[in-house]
């Protein structure tokens, strides 16, 4: 397993900023980001120090993966899966390509949280519908358990209820099957809606098809910073997660920048969270090594 001083999922101006104030204090450093960027879907940006004319987002995000390089920043375009605690000081990262390990993770995801435009998905939200397994999967031991999604997202949150839910499917909403899964039972049905009383205990298709369950867990597209917060014990308030002058959270070695955090959701303040991030992150690092 390859290691790493610190490693920043998100390559967006809070995570490159991040990297590249770790890295300039001596640390080895990885950035994984995966996918499109918010910013990439700029088509202008006038409103940010140092371009008269303004520039892309798409130019900004590539010249930032760019410069982390230059410096020395490993970048990889992986999608993150977990993070998990491996020893008392250490965080382990498990992508769609590997495994890594660190002493820190910075956090800079944006804040992006996908919903399913299904009836009773906000109704029964934390009455059976659940957005972390690692977190709710105990309430649902020994019962029947849905994943909606199609990614590797949506497997990973499955592998997560199957030791403790009775049956695990995933459902995919119509959208594609995901490959080369073996584990679960696949259902490609349009979703209608969610329904209960009172709780989750029926799943409707549009077909008018019904199939009973206790529990649905959201996995569309990727995992964002607040998923990975949840599951770390890190303190949020609702998708935010809450940091504090240092953007250090509530657990040691784990961070968060940018749009995760909350607050003005420009580049300029990405880029200071960023190097907030980075530069305690080094100083928590050298505390370690005294």
């Amino acid at each position: 397993m390859e290691s790493f001083d610190v490693i920043i999922v998100g390559g967006g101006p809070a995570g490159i900023s991040a990297s590249l104030y770790a890295k300039r204090a001596n640390l080895n450093v990885l950035v994984l980001y995966y996918g499109g960027s918010n910013l990439e879907k700029a088509h202008k940006i006038d409103n940010y120090y140092g371009f008269p004319e303004g520039i892309t987002g798409e130019d900004l995000f590539n010249n930032g993966i760019a410069q982390a390089k230059n410096l020395g920043v490993t970048v990889k375009q992986e999608e993150v899966l977990d993070i998990s605690r491996s020893t008392l000081t250490d965080y382990k990262v498990k992508t769609n390509e590997g495994e890594y390990e660190s002493k820190v993770i910075i956090l800079a995801t944006g804040s992006k949280k996908i919903k399913p435009d299904i009836i009773g998905v906000e109704e029964y939200e934390g009455r059976g519908v659940s957005y972390c397994a690692i977190c709710d999967g105990f309430f649902y031991k020994g019962k029947d358990v849905v994943v909606i999604g199609n990614g590797d997202y949506a497997i990973s949150e499955a592998d997560d209820l199957k030791g403790v839910a009775s049956s695990v499917r995933i459902l995919t909403n119509g959208l594609e099957k995901p490959e080369n899964v073996k584990d679960y039972e696949i259902v490609d049905k349009k979703i209608k809606e969610i329904t209960g009383e009172g709780k989750v205990s029926e799943i409707i298709f549009d077909d008018d098809s019904k199939l009973e369950v206790s529990g649905v867990f959201i996995a569309l597209g990727r995992a964002g910073g607040a998923d990975f917060a949840k599951k770390l014990g890190v303190l949020t308030e609702g998708d935010t997660i809450t940091v504090d002058d240092n953007m250090k959270t509530s657990v040691d070695g784990i961070y968060s920048c940018g749009d995760a955090v909350g607050g003005l959701l420009q580049v300029s303040k990405s880029v200071s969270d960023g190097a907030k991030a980075g530069i305690d992150a080094a100083s928590y690092i050298r505390n370690l090594k005294k």
